[in-house]
């Protein structure tokens, strides 16, 4: 008995000694210390991507007001996109996460592989929308020959080039779900850093490089995600041991990707709907005037700065809770989800703040004229009242997904922008007065609310409340 003990004992210190501990930290160390730890890191990575996100438009916005609504015009495919490759994400974080919090190193293994498997099926995908889609999706929103001709050259690069957005938010995940959300921040922040250098210098032919205009600014996105996705790739293998990517003999496991799927597709249903909605909204507001959709455009530019920390600490908070539901730990995942809300309303009240200040000062950076500036400052204004309630709804819907739940989140997204936001947006633009429009935003948010409150109170009694139990 004493040799069998021997041995466990060391079998066990060799696992820490591989890694075991990094992920293990999700289960004993302090929830604030440990939030902020997962956390940090990304929400700093998320706003260096809200930055290059702005940059990008900025500099677009030089050279007129069409090709930053052409940019603008383009957010609903490029939505989908990153709703592929995040929403894949989710479902690959929630199931190694839990498979690590189970001990269970084979199905940890496997659910990485086919997560690569995934990313390069998404690329593929996209690869065929670039070539087949992008003309068709502009002129379904204009007639405008400028806008067309920039939007396709924008639209084309961003998704015949896609393979470095997935391969990054993939490998990316691998690295966030054992706990190592330092090296994402590396990642993002490289490849947003890249973006912002490349844009300036392509769109207007700097340091002996050609003037390409729109199609720069494209190139200058896709360069930073190869780079991007490249780190992503190194760090794995060579900083990563709680996970051992084979590609030797493997298969897809139908299984693995149905669990992954699972609590993925809601997540991509959910920003598919963020994308239709946005499409929507376009058509709605271009009845009035180009301007409006391109103060839409900068309002999701500038409302990333906000909204990006909070999915940065929703990042952080899944593993937590995909590992302490595992664990069976009911006290750590009540712990986390309370802190997380917590600090979401507290950024979000900040953000509140600032829209209502000085939102002149935000269109200023995009050179906004004075029509603009007129439709700009109440849009920022009025849509900022939905902020109160938004933070709150998102961290509870990421506590749906990462306990499997996702359905739930999914119908909190459908009835709000499709059920409530677009249908009260097109009956206020009956009115005539674009103004009208921007107040279904903070009347969807507070059905979102009244949902997430609902749901949560359902998932509470029949899930947290009985971990642990026999």
């Amino acid at each position: 008995m004493n040799k069998e003990k021997k041995e466990k004992e060391g079998m066990q210190e060799e696992i820490q000694k591989e890694g075991g501990m990094e992920s293990n930290k999700m289960g004993t160390m302090p929830m604030n210390k440990l939030l902020l730890s997962m956390a940090l890191p990304m929400m700093i990575s998320m706003l260096v991507q809200a930055l290059y996100n702005i940059v990008d438009s900025i500099f677009v916005s030089r050279i007129n007001e069409n090709a930053l609504t052409a940019v603008s015009l383009a957010f609903p495919i490029q939505s989908l996109m990153i709703a592929v490759g995040t929403g894949t994400g989710v479902g690959i974080n929630a199931l190694l996460s839990r498979s690590l919090g189970e001990k269970d190193q084979d199905s940890a293994d496997r659910t990485a592989a086919n997560g690569i498997f995934l990313a390069a099926a998404s690329y593929v995908v996209t690869l065929l929308v670039g070539l087949l889609v992008a003309r068709p999706f502009y002129l379904s929103q204009t007639q405008d020959a400028e806008i067309v001709s920039y939007g396709v050259t924008y639209l084309s690069i961003v998704c015949i080039c896609s393979v470095g957005m997935f391969v990054q938010m993939v490998f990316e995940k691998l690295l966030q779900s054992t706990g190592r959300t330092m090296y994402t921040m590396i990642t993002q922040s490289t490849g947003a850093i890249i973006n912002i250098i490349f844009d300036p210098i392509l769109i207007f032919g700097l340091c002996g490089f050609p003037k390409m205009g729109v199609a720069g600014a494209a190139a200058a996105t896709v360069f930073g995600q190869v780079v991007a996705g490249s780190l992503a790739i190194f760090f794995n293998l060579k900083k990563n041991p709680d996970i051992r990517i084979r590609v030797r003999g493997f298969k897809p496991d139908k299984r693995i990707i149905g669990k992954i799927y699972a609590v993925g597709v809601p997540s991509i249903i959910m920003q598919a709907i963020g994308s239709l909605m946005t499409y929507g909204m376009n058509l709605i507001l271009i009845q009035f005037t180009s301007t409006a959709t391109a103060v839409f455009g900068v309002y999701f530019k500038v409302q990333s700065f906000v909204f990006m920390p909070i999915f940065g600490l929703n990042n952080g908070m899944v593993p937590i809770v995909a590992y302490n539901y595992g664990a069976r730990n009911k006290k750590r995942v009540q712990h986390v989800t309370r802190l997380s809300a917590m600090y979401a309303v507290g950024i979000m009240v900040v953000g509140l703040a600032v829209f209502q200040t000085i939102p002149d000062k935000l269109l200023g950076m995009f050179q906004a004229s004075d029509h603009m500036l007129s439709i700009g400052i109440p849009a920022l204004r009025i849509i900022s009242l939905s902020f109160l309630f938004a933070g709150f709804c998102i961290v509870m819907g990421s506590l749906f997904q990462a306990l499997g739940n996702g359905m739930y989140s999914l119908c909190v997204s459908v009835a709000r922008q499709l059920v409530v936001l677009l249908p009260t947006a097109w009956l206020l633009s009956r009115t005539g007065n674009v103004n009208n429009v921007w107040w279904a935003f903070p009347i969807a948010e507070v059905m979102s609310l009244c949902m997430t409150l609902y749901f949560y109170r359902r998932i509470d009694r029949k899930i947290i409340s009985r971990i642990g139990e026999a």
